[in-house]
């Protein structure tokens, strides 16, 4: 295949792969359309202060919250 198309598929499979495993390019649960990367950037825009995702909890339908 010809270099060019090597590398889009390339980048195609990238992008598959930070859209499902990475946080901040996974879509927001509310607004399918926006990332949350993208939301976060807004929040930051409109408070004219800095947002840092410092921990956050990845839930499966149907598990139950830890215990603590």
């Amino acid at each position: 295949k010809p270099a060019n198309v090597v590398e889009r598929i390339a980048e195609g499979k990238l992008k598959d792969f930070y859209s499902t495993f990475c946080l901040l390019e996974q879509s927001f649960v509310k607004d399918q359309a926006k990332t949350v990367g993208q939301l976060v950037h807004e929040r930051i825009a409109l408070l004219k202060e800095n947002i840092v995702i410092r921990r956050f909890a990845r839930f499966k339908v149907g598990e139950e919250p830890p215990a603590r």
